[in-house]
């Protein structure tokens, strides 16, 4: 069985205990943002997604909280009866803290909040996140491509013209947004830059170093030997 705990992450609002769900094998991931910037209380779990991102800014960190096993149905998505599964139909949900919306980030810039606008998010919260997705291909089969259209909040809410049918969500494998999710309304995360996240978990971004420096060349250091002689002789 694929490890169900994520290992950089935290199990200090884990929820599975008071929520068992269902059984389910993990195969696409639905992203999420949460419109606020600290970690949610989820009414106690009733709402929760599988993870939770936490950004800080300040010293340009993302701390990840786990509150479900990964092939356990999560409880972020609207379910109505009668009609197709959502949280059930084998999804892993990841919310990202911050908004995707432009008007609460002109609100909250005013504000002097500190949070992200994930739609122009940094490199190093990306990273995170793409770390993240990465091992859930690996350890799980989920798919590291994205063939929907990350539409713009607040077109992104409603009947915005990229929610999937029924049919479509059953057969779709890979990642996507609350956006896409149907029987639900919710435009989150805007348009989000999966395709970066993507290109970064393939590549292992996060394993990149700088090249190290070359080293000075003869006549570089026979130039730096006169500066140091100059300097010298002008004492």
């Amino acid at each position: 069985m694929a490890t169900q705990k994520y290992p950089r992450a935290s199990l200090a609002a884990w929820y599975q205990s008071r929520y068992l769900g269902d059984l389910m094998n993990a195969n696409t991931g639905v992203v999420h943002t949460t419109e606020g910037t600290a970690l949610p209380s989820y009414g106690g779990g009733g709402s929760a997604p599988t993870f939770t991102l936490v950004p800080s800014l300040k010293d340009k960190t993302v701390a990840v909280y786990q509150h479900f096993d990964v092939d356990r149905s999560a409880r972020a998505l609207v379910n109505k009866a009668g009609g197709v599964q959502t949280n059930t139909l084998n999804c892993v949900q990841v919310e990202l803290t911050g908004t995707c919306d432009p008007k609460t980030r002109a609100k909250w810039t005013a504000e002097g909040r500190s949070f992200i606008f994930w739609p122009e998010a940094p490199d190093w919260a990306l990273l995170e996140f793409a770390r993240l997705v990465r091992w859930l291909s690996d350890e799980h089969g989920v798919r590291l491509a994205s063939t929907v259209t990350w539409k713009a909040y607040p077109g992104s809410y409603g009947a915005n013209g990229v929610r999937l049918s029924g049919q479509e969500w059953t057969d779709y494998y890979g990642w996507l947004g609350h956006q896409h999710v149907p029987e639900n309304d919710h435009g989150d995360p805007g348009n989000f830059p999966m395709g970066k996240v993507l290109t970064m978990a393939r590549e292992k971004a996060w394993e990149t170093k700088p090249p190290a420096p070359k080293p000075p060349t003869v006549e570089e250091r026979l130039t730096a030997l006169e500066k140091r002689v100059a300097k010298l002789e002008a004492a």
